[in-house]
């Protein structure tokens, strides 16, 4: 009998394409800059999911990397924490934010739904405060 399942499919570096991700688009200062990291890393169409809002395509995700930065002034910053992990197109990659060599404001996870080596779906997933 011949083998009907498909080969597995190739899959993508999540590390590399989640601390890319950070880097050139959160961490990203200069808006032409964030937007074409955005074009390469993301899908045509992509989502993004916050804790208390829905962000869809790559303008609106711009837009809120933007404000992120401004909000917290300039040497605020996005750090990966270890290594991004993943599988069958699904990656995480844990972060903490703050000012530069400054105390760590916020941390949190990043989850993505890869299609095709780009981000199709990101769930920013934020930690409690430590109490």
């Amino acid at each position: 009998m011949p083998d009907t399942k498909d080969p597995p499919a190739e899959e993508p570096d999540y590390d590399k394409l989640l601390r890319t991700n950070l880097e050139r688009v959160f961490n990203e200062r200069d808006a032409g800059k964030r937007a074409a990291a955005l074009d390469e890393l993301f899908v045509d169409e992509p989502v993004m999911f916050e804790p208390a809002d829905v962000v869809r395509g790559r303008a609106a995700i711009a837009a809120v990397a933007g404000k992120l930065l401004d909000q917290f002034g300039p040497t605020f910053r996005f750090t990966p924490v270890g290594v991004a992990v993943g599988h069958h197109g699904l990656g995480s990659l844990r972060w903490k934010a703050g000012p530069e060599g400054g105390p760590v404001a916020v941390t949190g996870t990043d989850v993505a739904e890869v299609v095709g080596g780009r981000i199709a779906r990101l769930w920013v997933l934020l930690n409690p405060p430590a109490s």
